[in-house]
């Protein structure tokens, strides 16, 4: 009798897999589950604030990163969840299998735009700052995100400047030919057509660039 038992709850458990497992599969072996998770207005009722995109682009040495690092801690400071996405936890972790060819650097983009649509869903203040060199490339990103959700800031700061910068010796190599394809040198920059804030670091000093984008976005991410 307990074999038989055994074997019932063998059969019941084997049948609750199937069942599992038959739920799971679709035509792209993901089962839709969205209509069952906490929606993004309930994590930002927890959070008491509003997400968004805040996607900097402009040049190598152009001050985005500085830029974003000093955003995040002034919005820190007035009890804003936020998270900052570049180049350096970007490459060196979920996209360290991409190299700098064309196709490469658009899936770079891709995957940050997903990841950061999750973030944004998660009622996080998410901030990216990526050269991103034309129009297509952040246009898709806009799309992934959400065109409603994207703030696109331009850190105009001229070629000259950053090149005066130069704190890793990346445009004195370009200039060399030691680096292919550099942005600004070998490889063309396209300007953003109606970005919701142009910065140039070469004229406003850091606080007077954080100034600008407090003024610019706490009016969207703040709850009432």
């Amino acid at each position: 009798m307990e074999q038989n038992n055994n074997e019932i709850e063998k059969n019941d458990g084997n049948e609750e897999l199937s069942t599992f497992n038959s739920q799971l599969s679709t035509k792209n072996n993901i089962y839709p589950i969205f209509d069952r998770m906490l929606a993004r207005e309930d994590k930002e009722d927890l959070l008491k604030q509003h997400s968004v995109m805040i996607w900097f682009t402009g040049l190598s040495g152009s001050g985005k990163s500085t830029i974003a690092i000093a955003l995040e801690r002034e919005l820190h400071k007035r009890g804003l969840l936020c998270r900052i996405l570049d180049g350096d936890n970007i490459r060196s972790g979920i996209n360290n299998n991409l190299g700098f060819s064309e196709a490469d650097r658009v899936e770079n983009i891709r995957r940050i735009a997903e990841v950061s649509k999750l973030f944004i869903d998660s009622g996080i203040i998410t901030i990216a700052a990526f050269i991103s060199p034309n129009n297509d490339i952040r246009e898709m990103a806009a799309d992934i995100i959400g065109q409603d959700d994207f703030l696109e800031v331009y850190v105009s700061t001229p070629l000259e400047e950053c090149e005066r910068r130069d704190v890793k010796g990346l445009y004195d190599k370009a200039r060399k030919g030691e680096i292919k394809n550099f942005t600004g040198i070998s490889a063309p920059f396209e300007e953003p057509a109606h970005p919701a804030l142009t910065l140039d670091t070469s004229v406003l000093s850091l606080e007077e660039s954080v100034n600008k984008l407090l003024e610019l976005i706490l009016p969207r991410i703040q709850k009432k």
